[in-house]
């Protein structure tokens, strides 16, 4: 029985990191060792950064409510304004709410002066 020889597997997998790997510069593009480490450490920061996306579009979000409720009534700040929505009863998320301050600015004031008006005095 003749040997199998494994080299179209072996290619096969060397080829799939030097793919991933296109674009890269220098040795990292071609060359297999280097390839893997690259595309490897980019795999990490892909991980990473899915994770981050998250934490700074909700940042994002909250900036831009903080700003409109400020720009709306200078005493009140977004967490008074989060506890009245709260208090409210109004269910509405940061994403929308952001949304709404940047394209429906007379519909968020209204939910502005809703929880405005369930805050305690």
């Amino acid at each position: 029985m003749a040997r199998v020889k494994g080299g179209t597997t072996t290619h096969a997998r060397h080829k799939k990191v030097t793919d991933a790997a296109k674009g890269y510069y220098g040795r990292r593009k071609n060359t297999f060792k280097v390839a893997r480490q690259a595309v490897d450490k980019a795999n990490q920061y892909a991980t990473r950064d899915r994770k981050n996306r998250k934490r700074n579009f909700r940042a994002l979000w909250i900036q831009r409510i903080n700003a409109a409720v400020r720009g709306y009534d200078e005493s009140l700040t977004y967490s008074r304004f989060i506890n009245g929505l709260g208090l409210a009863g109004i269910e509405v998320d940061r994403k929308v709410l952001a949304d709404l301050a940047v394209h429906e600015p007379d519909a968020f004031n209204a939910i502005v002066d809703q929880a405005k008006a369930a805050l305690p005095a």
